[in-house]
């Protein structure tokens, strides 16, 4: 008996003070200006500012990892692809790989550069401050939003980078691998990027197929090129020599066909730039499906997440949503493409330019009823 009652009143305390915790968590998100969302922010701020600064310090790594393997690639291609597709296929092709390959590699090179270097572009500033600009544009767009951070007015569509620690006009999200924000000024330059490079590298892996199948598929070469250059391959004076075809040997010759050093890097070098570019495809192209599909719809990484909350909120009033930014599939890409003022696809996409987006990325045209429309098609409140 004694021994329940123990239990029973050890089991009233534990209860008494899940209660508590339970009661102080509510006392301290009592509003909505310290909710359950603002807790959690609070509790997870300390990694948030771990990732930001291993980020912050890895941005300048990422781009020279980027040159390095892109001139790695350069060079593998130039030293054992060219020459094989030479003596394999010919003059035609040979030609055709040189001006098609070097089309991708411009696009890509000149995208990147123009990605990095360019700003995202932030919000106005005189010498004064940004305010008086700033309420003018508020004024003018109708909109009244203030940045915790900067504590100041931000247009819209713009969001504070912690990064950076700037408000970035139309924010998408912070690249690493560009070391620089994703913004109004410089996203026509991050997805191009994205798109020559998915095809660049797709385009070599089909190109690199014959000789990394002839390479890495003959067990003998592989087994070869494994142990080319290590200890047992040095301290067993390993040499394997080719089984002689006599039609192919003159008479009054040998042939020994060693195995070589050279062939030993061929084969490395080919399997490594096979699975890295076929690597990047994968990864790269599921990347700009992503970011093509939100495009498409008229919305950057950070508005997806503010509509999905804000479809939800407005579904339980019978209400459907709809995105204030969203023109269409051909106004959403001609916006971001900058193809206004006579500029075409032709010349200002499939070559290098450096032309601005549509629009200063301040002031934003809208839908005329954005987000109340009702799922019947009538209109439930006008903007």
């Amino acid at each position: 008996m004694k021994l329940a009652r123990l239990n029973s009143s050890v089991l009233r305390s534990l209860l008494e003070h899940c209660r508590m915790a339970s009661f102080a968590l509510r006392s301290i998100t009592y509003n909505s200006f310290t909710n359950k969302s603002a807790m959690v922010d609070v509790a997870v701020e300390p990694l948030l500012w771990m990732v930001e600064k291993i980020t912050k310090y890895l941005g300048p790594i990422m781009v020279v990892m980027v040159i390095i393997l892109c001139s790695l690639i350069l060079v593998i291609l130039y030293v054992f692809g060219a020459p094989f597709v030479l003596s394999e296929q010919g003059w035609f092709p040979f030609i055709f790989h040189i001006v098609f390959g070097h089309w991708l590699f411009l696009n890509t090179l000149f995208n990147y550069y123009k990605g990095v270097t360019t700003p995202p572009g932030y919000p106005p500033a005189t010498p004064g401050g940004r305010c008086s600009v700033c309420f003018k544009v508020l004024s003018d767009t109708s909109v009244a939003t203030i940045c915790k951070k900067c504590i100041a007015p931000k247009p819209p569509r713009t969001h504070h980078c912690s990064l950076c620690n700037k408000c970035v006009l139309k924010m998408d999200h912070h690249c690493p691998w560009l070391n620089n924000c994703v913004g109004h000024f410089n996203h026509r330059y991050f997805i191009s990027f994205c798109i020559y490079m998915t095809l660049g590298t797709a385009y070599i892996s089909i190109f690199i197929w014959p000789l990394f199948a002839r390479e890495f598929f003959d067990a003998k070469k592989t087994f070869k090129s494994l142990l080319q250059g290590s200890l047992l391959f040095y301290f067993l004076k390993y040499n394997v020599k080719e089984p002689e075809l006599e039609e192919n040997v003159p008479s009054g010759h040998t042939h020994t066909g060693s195995w070589t050093d050279y062939d030993s890097v061929q084969h490395k070098a080919v399997t490594f730039l096979f699975f890295l570019t076929f690597s990047v495809v994968l990864a790269l192209g599921m990347l700009t499906m992503w970011h093509a599909r939100l495009i498409s719809k008229g919305e950057t990484s950070i508005e997806k997440n503010i509509n999905n909350k804000e479809r939800r909120r407005l579904k339980q009033l019978n209400v459907e949503y709809k995105n204030p930014y969203d023109f269409g599939f051909r106004q959403n890409w001609r916006d971001l493409l900058g193809l206004s003022e006579k500029r075409t696809f032709w010349r200002h996409i499939l070559f290098p330019s450096s032309h601005p987006p549509n629009g200063d990325g301040i002031h934003w045209k809208r839908i005329p009823t954005p987000g109340f429309v009702t799922k019947n098609g009538n209109s439930f409140h006008s903007c």
